[in-house]
């Protein structure tokens, strides 16, 4: 397993080793003692989410705030997204950065997510499946988000804004400036 850090501290790509041979491939998706070693902490997940969504379909950007705040690893287990994660950890120096990363089936691609970050993906491809694990509940009281085209980001989704698909819910979420943490 390769773990490479990103421009968010805390935020990490893992690329599995895959073994492939007449019968197909074999990955490890998840290995704790490894996470755990880059980390320097330990991480318990406790819930796993799958999602299937259709091309231009956006979920995100989202959060839980703070004592409900989670880690999460993300992954596509078929078709493609850009996954984009928002820095909103107030004391951090990356406060307000994101970056992007492209996760798909063929690059099988993880994503390491830690608290304080809002997250959100474009499904690229129809019929996209998005797994991924979280270290808290869901809880409802403690949800957020961000407005996926917020100004301040600039985040580039590198999709038609025309045919972004989103939920009444994300297209009522406040700007960068609004937020209150």
């Amino acid at each position: 397993m390769n773990i490479e850090k990103t421009a968010l501290s805390g935020c990490y790509i893992i690329q599995p080793k895959s073994f492939t041979d007449e019968r197909g491939i074999f990955f490890e998706s998840f290995k704790k003692n490894v996470l755990e070693h880059e980390l320097g902490y330990k991480v318990d997940f406790v819930q796993d989410n799958h999602s299937i969504s259709y091309k231009g379909v956006l979920r995100g950007l989202h959060f839980q705030e703070s004592q409900k705040s989670q880690a999460k690893m993300v992954r596509v287990v078929q078709g493609e997204v850009i996954d984009v994660v928002v820095d909103i950890r107030k004391n951090s120096k990356t406060f307000g950065e994101h970056i992007k990363v492209r996760l798909s089936a063929t690059n099988r691609k993880i994503l390491f997510i830690p608290k304080g970050m809002a997250h959100g993906f474009i499904a690229l491809e129809d019929a996209t499946h998005f797994v991924y694990k979280c270290d808290q509940y869901y809880n409802r009281k403690a949800e957020g988000g961000i407005i996926y085209d917020d100004p301040d980001l600039n985040i580039d989704w590198e999709f038609p804004k025309e045919q972004i698909i989103l939920s009444k819910k994300d297209q009522k979420l406040p700007s960068f400036k609004e937020l209150v943490l």
